[in-house]
């Protein structure tokens, strides 16, 4: 099962609040004596020419690395633990197979075999009860991968969704086995796994970075008539999200900024295109992996019903801005007590500019 974690258009924003709702926090990785004696990450790698490849028509993977040590996948994150759920794995393996511009991944647990196994062999494990492969180190130090599934990158059950024909496309080639890699600096395997999803400069440090436990923020958009007159499916005019003095007085009283953001309380204001109506909402939020999770923490009217699942997700904007989404109508343009599921309108992902406090005034 790959484990990729893409944000790409403003369509695709609504998919990264809800494929991050079970994250687990990493624990620490156990480190093999056996392929790292010092105890420091260690990396093996291959990549195969031209001429290996034509002599071997049925080998798709041309690339091959496996690192062992911490998470070289996840990036820094908006979870105190910079953890976007590698669960303690310390067998990470990608493989680039022939005309593909990036690699597939996977990651899970080595440990050494049980007595009788082949000396100083390493099982490598993943969820599920799966199979990554079986590793050794050669008396040249290189090390040996077998054992390694074909079908690595589908999912169990994948053949009866895609069909024999498309199951057997999709794996690797009959002779991806039986590899032979050569021990290299730790920072190739770095470089090879930020292939996998390069990371973009323009955005810069996380939120939780970027803005601080004891200082208020103010973020917000003004719609211009032309860009409503273009979305006539949205509801929002101008909205706000901010942290003011009471805020930042209340994270100081009852928060811990070594956690932080966790507990962070911010306001949402709205006014709506629909007769001028202003709106406000209060929030919670939580670090999940790469966004904060934000959930509404009062209702309209001092109504009584269940808040849990009215939640926004904030992540950080190429150039300083914030992305706000919105998948289950959970900002205040309706009662929330009375809101339906799933966001209808074209009120669903927002990019906001930083804004002065005054902007944000209540």
């Amino acid at each position: 099962m790959t484990t990729s974690r893409k944000i790409a258009a403003t369509a695709a924003a609504i998919v990264w609040v809800l494929a991050l709702a079970g994250t687990v926090r990493a624990d620490e990785p156990r480190i093999l004596k056996e392929l790292s004696p010092d105890g420091a990450a260690a990396c093996f790698g291959r990549i195969y020419d031209a001429s290996h490849l034509k002599t071997h028509p049925h080998q798709k993977v041309a690339r091959i690395f496996f690192y062992h040590g911490p998470d070289p996948v996840s990036r820094p994150s908006e979870d105190p633990t910079d953890g976007l759920g590698s669960a303690g794995y310390n067998g990470f393996m990608t493989t680039t197979v022939r005309g593909a511009s990036k690699p597939e991944w996977v990651g899970g647990w080595c440990n050494g075999q049980e007595e009788g196994a082949e000396k100083n062999a390493i099982h490598c494990g993943m969820e599920c009860d799966r199979t990554m492969a079986d590793v050794s180190l050669d008396a040249k130090g290189r090390l040996k991968v077998d054992a390694f599934d074909r079908y690595i990158y589908l999912d169990a059950g994948a053949e009866d969704e895609l069909g024999k024909a498309e199951y057997e496309r999709r794996a690797l080639g009959t002779d991806d086995n039986g590899f032979l890699l050569e021990r290299r600096p730790v920072a190739d395997c770095k470089a090879e796994f930020a292939r996998i999803a390069p990371a973009n400069p323009a955005l810069g440090d996380p939120l939780r970075i970027r803005l601080k436990p004891d200082q208020p923020f103010c973020f917000g958009r003004d719609y211009s008539a032309e860009h409503l007159a273009s979305h006539p499916e949205q509801v929002t005019q101008s909205i706000r999200i901010f942290r003011g003095a009471a805020q930042v007085a209340s994270f100081s009283a009852r928060g811990d900024a070594a956690d932080w953001p966790n507990g962070a309380d911010l306001v949402v204001a709205m006014t709506t295109r629909k007769g001028g109506a202003k709106a406000t909402q209060s929030y919670s939020c939580q670090g999940e992996a790469d966004q904060w999770r934000c959930v509404a923490t009062t209702a309209a009217g001092g109504a009584s019903c269940d808040l849990s699942e009215k939640e926004i997700y904030l992540r950080r904007g190429a150039n300083g801005t914030m992305m706000l989404a919105n998948p289950k109508e959970s900002l205040p343009l309706v009662d929330l007590c009375q809101a339906g599921s799933d966001t209808k309108s074209d009120d669903r992902v927002f990019r906001l500019e930083a804004m002065p406090q005054s902007a944000c005034s209540q």
